[in-house]
């Protein structure tokens, strides 16, 4: 993490600890500077392009299977919100029709890329675009591109339940390509798959 104004990272949280109110000299709070930082360093490695997952995918029919049919993914997130600096999190729901001669995605590269998208200060809108744009150009080869892909974010915000409002509540986002968005009974199919594994 970079300096600011000659500050070192523990010194900029002490200084973060004071504006609030607290003793950063207090027993509880003797750690927590370098606690921080370290936990900064985890929370926001998606700044880091060095430590961008590699996305490992095979060539569809490689092994004699010939697949294109939807596959869906899920799993969890979490993010920090740009406009509060609070936690955002929940589930997403990843669906995909690979082209019969194009690629497949490896099983793990969908929380992987997700994960490295969510580790930075985020809005909600925009991971979501993000992480499809990640993969969609992962599968794509010239002009030949799966034949949809959809991303579904289900998220609480902790800058609407702890602030402002303080009312409980989710945000859904989605983003369709390919046949999720010009196919009406294939988006119908992958938002079904989503309701039924909740």
């Amino acid at each position: 993490m970079k300096k600011i104004k000659n500050y070192s990272d523990e010194e900029l949280i002490i200084e973060l600890i004071k504006r609030i109110g607290e003793n950063p000299k207090r027993i509880g709070l003797l750690k927590t500077p370098s606690r921080v930082a370290r936990s900064w360093g985890e929370l926001y490695f998606g700044y880091d392009q060095n430590r961008k997952p590699e996305i490992t995918t095979f060539p569809n029919g490689e092994d004699g299977l010939f697949y294109n049919e939807m596959i869906l993914d899920t799993g969890t997130f979490n993010s920090t919100c740009e406009h509060h600096l609070l936690p955002f999190f929940g589930k997403y729901y990843f669906g995909y029709i690979p082209s019969k001669e194009g690629k497949v995605l490896g099983i793990s590269k969908v929380a992987r890329i997700v994960a490295f998208c969510s580790a930075k200060l985020q809005i909600q809108e925009r991971l979501t675009v993000e992480v499809v744009q990640t993969l969609w150009e992962a599968l794509s080869d010239n002009l030949l591109e799966p034949r949809g892909m959809a991303l579904v974010l289900i998220g609480t915000h902790m800058c609407k339940s702890m602030r402002g409002v303080k009312k409980d509540g989710v945000m859904t986002t989605i983003e369709l390509r390919g046949l999720f968005k010009n196919n009406q009974s294939t988006r119908n199919e992958f938002l079904q798959m989503t309701r039924e594994s909740k």
